[in-house]
């Protein structure tokens, strides 16, 4: 067994995967370029205190955290969003509104890992600052939409919510502060038989409760419905409506309100949605934001601000498990000189082609025709070219497509032209 292995929790990728996991990337990157937003790069590690201050003394278990040289406590980003928005405060207030960015990048969480969650993963997120509250809440989800629509993956849900609507319901139980946290964290995993016996116990209003926990429950046009009835009477009920028009608009017409998305964090303040992939089974979410101040908490000013995070490599899994095809990248010409007088030309043309933005490699251990070709075809060349005497004698090479078993003469000046 090898001295040293890899650290719990984290991977090691090989060329095919990397392949495929850039292909994605790319992909959702280009989605945001589309969309107006330009990449931004924070540091892998920030003040342990930046990371308390978005999520509360809890957090400091999770991560990895630690004194630097000089007595400073340093974390491991656990995620993006906070980085970005101290990057926004220190050098990004004074640029025009609105401010729309995004961010690809490795995090780190010192938890259990288990099917699909690992110490080390990947978030690639986007950020939405300074524009009115619906029109920056649009743009954003249609953004994950759009994206997840552009790799392919269409069979996923959005759910969105609004914390406006869920902390009326909540106020009218007239219960505790503290119980009133438990109860929001209760609706957002949806487990309604222990946030009856919390209520219960907290005494709170059963009218309210039974209202509560119908609204919690409505799903998909149901809650839809729901919040048509409601909209000219209550502005949260009314603002997701407008929301819902808007992206329809938008060209996104199957999405779905669910008033117990609460997504268990502070800062938010409107808005709340999540993105399920039901391949994926129990653990189906690949995105969550929403609409959030966080700015001024670091120092800022106050200023509307709506975004979200994907699980890249839940993104990834939910990919292969659909089936949507995603490609590695192959090799697109591998040469065979036969003999030492075809090196030099063979060198010549693999130069030409790689010029030409052509993948290319050459057989560089002396193999013999059967031993190279089994090579070419382990490592996924989709042509091989074949120069030996013959090739040479008439300035000509032999071209093999791997996958056919075609094989032809072709001119060396017009090697380009065939592939």
């Amino acid at each position: 067994m090898p001295e040293f292995q890899r650290p719990r929790g984290t991977r090691d990728f090989g060329p095919e995967e990397m392949a495929r996991r850039r292909f994605v990337e790319v992909k959702m990157r280009e989605t945001a370029r589309l969309f107006g937003f330009g990449e931004v790069m924070t540091p892998t590690f920030e003040s342990t205190e930046l990371f308390v201050a978005r999520s509360g003394e809890g957090i400091v278990d999770e991560l990895y955290a630690f004194e630097d040289k000089g007595n400073r406590k340093i974390s491991l980003r656990p995620e993006l969003t906070a980085s970005v928005m101290r990057f926004y405060v220190n050098e990004m207030q004074s640029l025009p509104k609105p401010v729309k960015i995004f961010y690809f990048g490795n995090c780190f969480r010192y938890e259990r890992p288990q099917a699909g969650r690992y110490r080390e993963f990947f978030q690639l997120g986007a950020e939405l600052i300074g524009a009115p509250s619906i029109e920056s809440d649009a743009e954003v989800i249609a953004l994950a939409l759009a994206t997840l629509k552009n790799l392919g993956l269409e069979d996923v849900a959005v759910r969105i919510g609004h914390l406006g609507v869920l902390n009326k319901f909540i106020k009218d139980l007239k219960i505790p502060e503290n119980t009133e946290k438990e109860a929001r964290k209760l609706v957002d995993k949806r487990d309604f038989e222990v946030l009856r016996i919390i209520l219960d116990g907290a005494q709170a209003n059963d009218e309210a409760t039974a209202r509560l926990i119908e609204l919690v429950s409505l799903e998909g046009e149901e809650a839809n419905s729901r919040a048509r009835e409601e909209a000219g009477s209550d502005k949260s009920f009314g603002y997701l409506t407008n929301l819902l028009d808007r992206l329809k608009a938008y060209g996104f017409e199957n999405c779905q309100l669910d008033f117990g998305v609460a997504r268990g964090l502070d800062y938010y303040t409107g808005m709340v949605f999540e993105i399920d992939a039901p391949s994926l089974g129990a653990e189906k979410q690949i995105c969550g934001g929403g609409a959030y101040t966080l700015a001024d908490l670091f120092g800022g000013q106050e200023v509307n601000s709506t975004g979200y995070a994907f699980g890249f490599d839940r993104i990834m899994l939910a990919l292969e498990n659909s089936g949507v095809n995603v490609p590695s990248q192959n090799l697109e010409v591998y040469i065979l000189p036969i003999g030492d007088a075809a090196k030099t030309v063979s060198i010549g043309i693999l130069s030409e082609l790689r010029n030409a933005g052509i993948s290319a490699d050459m057989d560089l251990m002396g193999r013999n025709m059967s031993k190279a070709m089994k090579y070419a075809n382990n490592i996924g060349a989709e042509n091989v070219i074949l120069i030996g005497e013959k090739e040479l004698a008439d300035d000509s090479v032999t071209i093999r497509n791997m996958k056919s078993g075609d094989q032809k003469k072709c001119p060396k000046n017009k090697i380009k032209d065939y592939l």
